[in-house]
């Protein structure tokens, strides 16, 4: 079974006015222009003026650059750091590379940091939909990748917004073996999707599984990290239900201490997922099991999702899509619209009182 984009694709949900159902079954075509994108960007910096790189974005935005620095860890011979606030690093200069991210092109917080990289002398990319931060990139005559404004929110362009940031890198020649990985990217979510849409969803049923309780997602130091981020954050946003995530092994040096009291509580309000990969280091998957075992007696379920896929990347977004669907099946549980986020909005009503 095959389908040419989300578009074809029947939604489930009660209600669904933005059509995430539809988009989200969408991301292999997303990831396919956008790997597009970034080969036909011009005007690029030479990478061998390059000593440092550094991403801005907030939110569905930012995650763009959590996955780049995590790909670029061991890969990359420069540094990628992420900033997610209004202040750049006072180390960005003329050597410095800044890859500026926002859906809606008018982040404060990224308009704040882009504005501090052109100021400093450091060559800036954007990313971006049409908004203020493309006019003034524009207007610095900086390379710019265009959002598509078909995409209705930010955290529903996650192959739009970061696939271009590892395409453009590899063509700089700061993370090579990137088009390889993608070409395995787009295979594998086309496999993941016809399943995740079918009627034995594994989605359907790990959120079936969550119900009403507070998923807290484990996953390992590296992409796997950023996809417990990421499914923290879907569930917030599409399903507006609390989650937690946390890494191995860091959370075994701190949280699994916090499991010694309140297991009466914690059992009726926690269902522990934990996110595993091939490419966990050995003694990763033995803490994996471990935590495993202590949590089983403090939380309601313990649930594995497994990545499917021949790549490092191909398997972190095949977690993404798993959990972008767990999210709209937890929406639909309790008859939430997944796509609009009426208090983000009052905030930023608030922020510009």
């Amino acid at each position: 079974m095959s389908h040419p984009g989300g578009e074809g694709v029947a939604s489930p949900l009660g209600v669904d006015s933005l059509s995430m159902w539809q988009v989200t079954a969408g991301l292999p075509e997303q990831v396919a222009e956008a790997i597009e994108a970034g080969r036909s960007v011009a005007s690029l910096p030479d990478g061998d003026a390059i000593d440092a790189v550094v991403v801005l974005g907030m939110g569905g935005s930012g995650i763009a650059g959590d996955v780049l620095s995590a790909a670029a860890a061991g890969a990359s011979r420069v540094p990628v750091s992420v900033v997610k606030s209004y202040e750049l690093p006072t180390w960005v200069g003329p050597r410095s590379l800044v890859m500026a991210v926002s859906c809606s092109g008018n982040t404060e917080e990224t308009l704040s940091t882009t504005t501090a990289a052109w100021a400093a002398g450091a060559h800036v990319v954007v990313v971006a939909g049409e908004g203020e931060l493309a006019r003034l990139a524009a207007g610095h005559g900086s390379p710019i990748v265009t959002v598509p404004s078909s995409i209705p929110q930010p955290r529903a362009a996650i192959g739009a917004t970061a696939v271009p940031l590892l395409v453009m890198a590899e063509r700089m020649g700061l993370l090579p073996g990137v088009s390889e990985q993608l070409a395995q990217v787009v295979a594998q979510l086309k496999r993941r999707r016809d399943q995740l849409i079918g009627a034995d969803s594994p989605a359907a049923e790990i959120a079936r599984r969550i119900g009403r309780t507070i998923p807290l997602v484990h996953g390992a130091q590296g992409l796997t990290s950023v996809a417990a981020s990421r499914w923290k954050t879907q569930v917030n946003e599409n399903a507006k239900s609390p989650a937690m995530w946390a890494a191995e092994p860091e959370l075994c040096h701190n949280e699994i201490a916090g499991w010694a009291q309140f297991g009466d509580v914690t059992r009726q309000i926690i269902t522990a997922v934990a996110l595993r990969s091939s490419d966990e280091h050995p003694q990763v998957a033995r803490r994996f099991e471990w935590v495993a075992e202590v949590e089983r007696e403090v939380v309601s379920d313990v649930i594995e999702v497994w990545a499917e896929g021949r790549t490092t990347l191909a398997r972190f977004f095949d977690l993404v899509l798993v959990g972008d669907f767990v999210s709209l099946h937890l929406a639909d549980r309790d008859g939430v619209d997944p796509g609009p986020v009426p208090i983000l909005g009052e905030l930023k009503d608030y922020l510009r009182t």
